[in-house]
């Protein structure tokens, strides 16, 4: 496999393959403090079961359970990057989207670390719009 330029695009690439799968779990290869921050946020959203990281030197993995609803549908339909590593995309306090009227969230790195749309707001700050989940 080449290099790959937008980890966290692949991060989201491989959550979105292995739900329409329908698969129990995915391992993230190459982890990083992003995407662990990124895991924890969609786990305390209910969005995943579960994650653990696993510290394999020199690099850490990240094993995600994935959620499914009673249906057997992904409790996770859609993850979109927003910034890119070419066009990044930062938004103010009072122009953070809401994620289809609220059902979604939206993921950003602000100065207060990585935080919901929801808490963002709430802590009246902006930052870079890394990605919107429903």
């Amino acid at each position: 496999m080449g290099a790959v330029t937008d980890p966290i695009a692949d991060f989201l690439t491989q959550i979105r393959n292995a739900s329409r799968a329908l698969k129990e779990s995915v391992t993230i290869e190459r982890g990083s403090q992003l995407t662990i921050e990124i895991s924890e946020i969609l786990k305390r959203e209910g969005l995943i079961e579960s994650f653990k990281v696993i510290e394999d030197r020199p690099k850490k993995s990240i094993r995600i359970r994935l959620k499914y609803r009673s249906d057997k549908r992904p409790a996770i339909e859609s993850l979109v990057r927003v910034s890119k590593p070419g066009i990044r995309h930062y938004v103010k306090s009072d122009e953070i989207p809401q994620v289809l009227g609220g059902l979604g969230i939206a993921i950003l790195s602000t100065s207060k670390g990585i935080l919901t749309d929801r808490e963002a707001r709430r802590q009246k700050v902006g930052g870079e719009l890394i990605c919107k989940v429903w």
